[in-house]
Parts: structure tokens; sequence; C-alpha cells
């Protein structure tokens, strides 16, 4: 099974879409799928069920940092890097739906009771979420396919 199929398959077992992307990929940075679940687990939703960022595309990025940041006292260099892949992933995921915000791909506001009322009755997270984790996870798996080989995408 690929990362991407693992981060789908997550996803329609429950998990949000920010735990599903992250947990596909977390394994291969030395994070075990409790961990990472955790970790990811307040993201969702667009952070919170807030309506902000996509929450699939939040779990990519922190995958980007445990592919591309030093951590602690970062030097500069590592920084821009680690933005720039941010910010290209970002740009893919725009490119292809628009938006990168949940507020937007969704239609809706689902940070209010009425607003996740209207998504889970017109079924968007599994129509529409279950896509943008597929091209989360598709996106970073190139992204870092192509990097650990020393290639551009």
């Amino acid at each position: 099974m690929t990362k991407t199929d693992h981060a789908v398959s997550l996803f329609k077992k429950g998990y949000n879409c920010s735990q599903s992307v992250f947990s596909a990929f977390a394994d291969q940075f030395g994070i075990d799928r409790e961990t990472a679940l955790k970790i990811a687990g307040g993201f969702g939703g667009g952070m919170g069920r807030m309506g902000e960022v996509c929450g699939a595309l939040t779990g990519a990025f922190m995958a980007l940092g445990l592919q591309f940041s030093e951590g602690s006292q970062e030097t500069l260099d590592s920084k821009v890097r680690m933005y720039e892949k941010v910010r290209e992933l970002a740009a893919q995921f725009r490119a292809r739906h628009g938006s990168i915000r949940c507020f937007d791909l969704l239609g809706c506001d689902i940070s209010t009771p009425e607003g996740h009322d209207m998504a889970v009755e017109q079924g968007l997270f599994r129509l529409k979420c279950v896509n943008y984790v597929r091209d989360a996870a598709g996106m970073l798996d190139d992204m870092l396919y192509y990097t650990n080989r020393g290639k551009t995408p």
C-alpha cells in the first residue's frame, strides 16, 4: 500500500484529515502511529475545526518539518529551505484546488454548528475531504521522493 493509499484508508476509517496524512508518513521518520495520531489530532478541520488551513495540508507540512527542519536553533539557510518547501506544497495544492483554506474548499464554515451540520448533511467530508487527503499525501510523497533522490519534481 502506498503512503497516499494509507492516508486515504485512515481517513475513511474516521481519523481526521491531518492525522491521516501525517501518520501515513510518520513511520519513515521514526514516529510511531499512536504518537503521530496524537500530534496531528488538533489540526483537522482547518486547525481545530476553525476552517483555516486544510488539515490534510497541515499534516503534510508537519512531515515536511521532519524532513527539512534541523530543529532547535536552525540556521537561516535551513529555515529558508523549510519555508520554501511549505510554500511549494501549498502552491501545488492551491493550484489544484483553488485555495488552501478549509472554509473555501468546503464552501461552508464548519467552525459553526450550522456550517458543520451542513457539511455532514451534504457529505462534504466524505466527498471532498477524501480528495484533499489524497492530493496532499500524494504531493508530499512526490516531494519527499524527489528530494531523497536529489531531483526536483
